[in-house]
C-alpha cells in the first residue's frame, strides 16, 4: 500500500496558526506527563508585535498534512542577536534554529526538518542548532531523559522517539543541559553547606536580601544587570533586549515571591540573585490549556498564595568579580538556603528543581552536588552542518 504524500507548507492565516497550536495538544494528549501550556500563551509566543523576541528575529512556521489532515508542525527561525554572539559560545554568524517540533510519525518529522533546513539555507544559514523553542531563554533542547515525570515551569516535555528520529538525520550533540531534582527540602541541606551559610551570617560584608516588589522595575533591572554580566561568556547566551527585560517583567511578576526570589549583596553592592518559583505547572497540567469558563479564577486564587510542594529554581547569576571563587559559592549557598527556608515555611515546600545548567558549568554542577542533588532530567541541543 502506498502511503499518502506529506505535504508540507508555510502558516498563512490565523486558521493556520490554530492549526499549529492545536496539533500538540491532539498529539501529546496521551501523555499523562505532558504539561498543556495555555494556548493563549502559545499565541502570544508566536506573534510578532506580541512576543518582543520577533523584533530581532526572522521567523517562519510550517505546517506538513496528510490526505489534508495536519499530521505535524515545526518552526525554523534566525535570531539577529545571535549571529552577533562569538562562534565559541555555541551560536554565532550563520547559525539558525528550528524548534517547537511535533509529528505523529518519523517520516513527518524528517520531512518538516528538511523544510526547516531548506528555509535557513535560504536565508544565509550554514548550521543549525536545534531545538529551540523559539529562544534559548524559553525552551531550549529535547527532553532524552526523565520522561516518566512533568517537568516544572518553562521546561520541555518531548516524546521520546524523537531523539531516535532526530539524532538519525545526521545530527549531533552539542551540549547538554540538566536539571537536578532536590527531594524532601524541608529536612536542610547537608552540614557543610549549613557550616558555609553561618560563615556567610557572621560578618557584615555580605548581605542577603529577598526581592522587594513594591520596586520590582528597580529590583528587575538589577536581576537583569547581573545576568546580562554573569552569562555573558555561557554557552547559548543571548542577551536580553530593553524590550525583553519589560515584557519578562511583566509576565513574570505574578509568580514572583519576595521571599523565593533573592539578591545578594557584598559591600553594597549588588553581587548576585537566585530565582525560585513555584511549579505553576502543577495547576496546568489540569487544565487542557484553557483558562475559560473556570480555571483562570482557580489559577488566580492559587497565585495570591501558592502553596506548591513544588519549586523550581530557573536562574541564578554572579558577577564576574566573584566567579570562580569561594565567595560564588558561599553566595549561591546562602541564597539557596534562604530560598529553602522561606518556601518550606510559607508555601509547604517539599521538592525543588535546579536547571537547567549547561553539563561543563563545572561550578553549578559543584553546587548541586554540595546540596545533594540528583540529576533528573537531561536535554540535548543538536548541530548539523547545512
Amino acid at each position: 500500500m502506498v502511503s499518502a504524500k506529506i505535504v508540507i507548507a508555510p502558516v498563512s492565516g490565523k486558521g493556520d496558526l490554530t492549526a499549529f497550536i492545536e496539533l500538540a495538544y491532539r498529539l501529546n494528549a496521551d501523555d499523562p506527563n505532558w504539561v498543556p501550556p495555555l494556548r493563549a500563551d502559545m499565541v502570544e509566543l508566536l506573534t510578532p508585535g506580541r512576543n518582543p523576541f520577533h523584533e530581532h528575529a526572522r521567523v517562519q512556521y510550517f505546517l506538513a498534512r496528510r490526505d489534508g489532515k495536519v499530521v505535524g508542525r515545526i518552526s525554523a527561525h534566525i535570531d539577529e542577536l545571535a549571529l552577533q554572539q562569538p562562534p565559541e559560545q555555541g551560536m554565532g554568524p550563520g547559525t539558525g534554529n528550528w524548534g517547537l517540533l511535533e509529528a505523529d510519525n518519523e517520516d513527518v518529522a524528517l520531512a518538516l526538518i528538511a523544510r526547516a533546513e531548506d528555509w535557513l539555507r535560504g536565508e544565509g544559514m550554514t548550521r543549525v542548532l536545534a531545538p529551540i523553542s523559539l529562544s534559548v531563554w524559553e525552551e531550549p533542547g529535547l527532553l532524552t531523559h526523565g520522561h516518566d515525570h512533568p517537568p516544572m515551569i518553562m521546561m520541555g516535555h518531548h516524546k521520546p522517539h524523537y531523539q531516535g528520529w532526530i539524532e538519525s538525520f545526521g545530527y549531533d550533540v552539542a551540549k547538554k543541559l540538566y536539571t537536578y531534582d532536590l527531594h524532601s527540602v524541608e529536612k536542610g541541606f547537608p552540614e557543610l553547606v549549613n557550616r558555609i551559610v553561618a560563615l556567610g551570617e557572621k560578618g557584615s560584608k555580605i548581605r542577603v536580601r529577598p526581592v522587594d516588589k513594591s520596586r520590582f522595575d528597580e529590583e528587575a533591572a538589577v536581576i537583569l544587570s547581573i545576568l546580562n554580566e554573569a552569562w555573558s561568556s555561557n554557552w547559548g547566551f543571548v542577551p536580553f533586549t530593553e524590550t525583553e527585560k519589560a515584557y519578562g517583567g511583566k509576565k513574570l511578576k505574578p509568580i514572583i515571591l519576595e521571599g523565593a526570589n533573592m539578591i545578594a549583596e557584598v559591600d553594597g553592592e549588588p553581587a548576585a540573585f537566585m530565582l525560585a518559583w513555584p511549579d505553576v505547572n502543577q495547576k496546568l497540567i489540569h487544565m487542557n490549556g484553557r483558562l475559560f469558563p473556570f480555571n483562570w479564577a482557580r489559577l488566580l486564587w492559587w497565585l495570591r498564595n501558592p502553596q506548591s510542594p513544588n519549586f523550581r529554581v530557573p536562574l541564578m547569576g554572579v558577577v564576574k568579580k566573584y566567579q570562580n571563587s569561594r565567595m560564588a559559592s558561599q553566595l549561591a549557598f546562602m541564597m539557596i538556603e534562604y530560598i529553602r527556608r522561606y518556601a518550606v515555611e510559607k508555601h509547604g515546600a517539599r521538592r525543588a528543581e535546579v536547571g537547567w545548567v549547561l553539563e561543563d558549568n563545572q561550578g553549578m554542577v559543584a553546587i548541586a552536588d554540595a546540596i545533594a542533588a540528583k540529576m533528573n532530567r537531561e536535554y540535548r541541543i543538536y548541530s548539523k552542518a547545512l
